[in-house]
């Protein structure tokens, strides 16, 4: 019979490889971008809420503050470098205002992350108090996180089109959140599981709108629309759902 610890592991390993292919999607966004040697109407806004959250789940993870999480923060690490790698892209092409927005956006996150890091170590001396303060964070971030998501969702339902929002990449958010919930329940992690449990919500509705107006997306739309489409919404739309373990 197969032990919690081992069931917990396979069910991380899991996580992390869901994980990866979000955090890999916007690949054909920034094809884009550097064909073009500009950005256009692309934003930044979503890799730089995914390296908060990143890096807050990182702090989470650590021995320090809640231990036996490795997965929980060899798939943030990971996340942060991807990102990171995004953003340095992203502000290599961007004008001068948009390089400026970006470098005094990542400055202010790496100030939070480092008063949140000194707060929980001053305050606090054992990990169960660690783990909450920092846990309550990160869940807050990401159930903001979860908003964006809903002004695609109201697009699907009025326009009666799923072409802004492909399945593949609704299918896999949704396994992701269902993926880390199992983790979370195995060995139980509250924080874990409010966030990725508020992110297979999401997840779901997608899921339905696109068996409910597949049929009623116009077909003969040009392919280039449709690839710019498809392109914008994995750059916007997987980060604001990203992995909160």
């Amino acid at each position: 019979m197969v032990s919690a610890t081992v069931a917990r592991n396979i069910a991380g390993i899991f996580g992390n490889i869901i994980s990866l292919f979000l955090f890999l999607s916007p690949i054909p966004t920034f094809i884009t971008i550097y064909k073009m040697k500009k950005v256009e109407e692309y934003k930044a806004d979503p890799y730089l809420a995914t390296v908060l959250n990143c890096a807050l789940w990182v702090f989470y993870g650590l021995p320090i503050v809640h231990p036996d999480s490795l997965l929980v923060i060899t798939i943030n690490v990971t996340g942060l470098a991807i990102e990171l790698f995004y953003l340095s892209v992203f502000f290599y092409f961007s004008p001068t205002q948009g390089k400026v927005k970006v470098g005094i956006w990542l400055i202010g996150e790496m100030v939070f992350v480092g008063i949140v890091a000194t707060c929980t170590l001053l305050l606090f001396n054992t990990h169960n108090p660690r783990s909450t303060f920092v846990g309550i964070i990160c869940v807050i971030f990401i159930s903001i996180m979860y908003i964006a998501p809903l002004t695609i969702m109201s697009k699907v339902i009025k326009t009666k089109s799923v072409k802004y929002m492909p399945f593949s990449l609704s299918l896999a958010n949704f396994m992701n959140g269902v993926i880390w919930v199992i983790y979370a329940l195995i060995k139980f992690d509250l924080f874990i599981l409010i966030g990725n449990g508020l992110g297979t919500i999401p997840g779901a509705v997608q899921l339905i709108l696109y068996a409910c107006y597949y049929k009623t997306t116009p077909k003969d739309e040009e392919e280039e629309n449709l690839s710019k489409a498809n392109l914008q919404l994995s750059g916007n739309e997987e980060h604001a759902k990203r992995v909160s373990a």
